[in-house]
């Protein structure tokens, strides 16, 4: 008989013993460095891309206008779309080959609407500015390098209409409200983001760094920034930071006619009572 030598031993611990021990010699930041090497799982990544693609004044969008603008391969846009179609989160067209939003989007947004304190806050202190000083206040907040219009009240006494409403985006650096937005973010973090729109947007980029930078010292000294007949020459814009612990940064807005916002009244007026409602949002929210 033929005897067959048992397999010797491993040297090596059992798995789970060699996790455990390497889970018992982590320290704290050493835990926080793994989890920001985990890998992001990429196919949901880009359904999420795929369905920031539609803004608001989007009615249908070809696959090569979603692939244009998310910088993926045709082939993945299409893949995807058509299980957001099945799931219901994009609506297809056969006859014009064309996607939509689905309501489940809708409803996703307004899970996150709905329960916001200081949306459900500042709509008030909002509509009652808007009305006393006949113009149109704005809640913005950041996503990427965009801002997006979270909230948004006007007067019906406003000299012009504005189409600014929810669901809006804004590029950060090139607007006041991501200017004032910009200018209390913490240093790293601001640093980053100007670096990133300066490799999106290099020939702009000298400009809208020294607008910039103007508007940041504007937001040092006063609070906040202004913007007269400079982004649209018929709006002038004044945008402050609405910073409210535990939420990410915001950024209200009072934007109105040119012709009623003169520096002064800026200066003097709109921007101080701007800076009083932003405070009584925080304080409030705080309560």
């Amino acid at each position: 008989m033929v005897r067959v030598a048992a397999d010797p031993p491993s040297r090596k611990p059992p798995r789970r013993t060699r996790e455990a021990a390497g889970a018992r010699g982590r320290t704290p930041l050493a835990e926080g460095a793994a989890a920001t090497r985990r890998p992001m799982v990429m196919p949901f990544a880009r359904a999420l891309s795929l369905l920031g693609a539609f803004a608001p004044q989007d009615r249908w969008l070809r696959s090569g206008e979603l692939a244009e603008r998310t910088s993926l391969p045709a082939s993945t846009v299409t893949r995807i779309a058509q299980s957001l179609a099945r799931l219901g989160y994009l609506l297809y067209d056969p006859t014009e080959r064309k996607y939509r939003l689905g309501p489940p989007v809708l409803a996703l947004g307004y899970g996150a609407i709905a329960n916001s304190d200081v949306q459900r806050v500042a709509r008030v202190h909002m509509q009652a500015f808007a009305d006393q000083h006949k113009v149109h206040v704005n809640l913005s907040s950041r996503d990427r390098l965009d801002l997006i219009v979270l909230e948004s009240c006007s007067s019906a006494q406003a000299l012009l209409s504005l189409n600014l409403h929810v669901g809006v985006r804004v590029g950060i650096a090139a607007s006041p409200l991501g200017w004032a937005l910009l200018a209390a973010l913490p240093e790293l973090e601001r640093q980053y983001l100007l670096e990133n729109v300066e490799r999106r947007m290099p020939r702009e980029w000298p400009r809208l760094r020294r607008r910039y930078s103007e508007a940041r010292v504007q937001v040092q000294e006063r609070g906040f920034c202004s913007s007269l007949g400079e982004w649209d020459q018929e709006l002038g814009i004044i945008a402050a930071p609405l910073l409210i612990e535990g939420y990410s940064p915001l950024v209200v807005a009072c934007v109105g006619s040119s012709a009623q916002m003169t520096r002064a009244r800026v200066e003097r007026d709109l921007g101080p009572r701007l800076l009083g409602m932003a405070a009584a949002i925080q304080q409030e929210v705080g309560e």
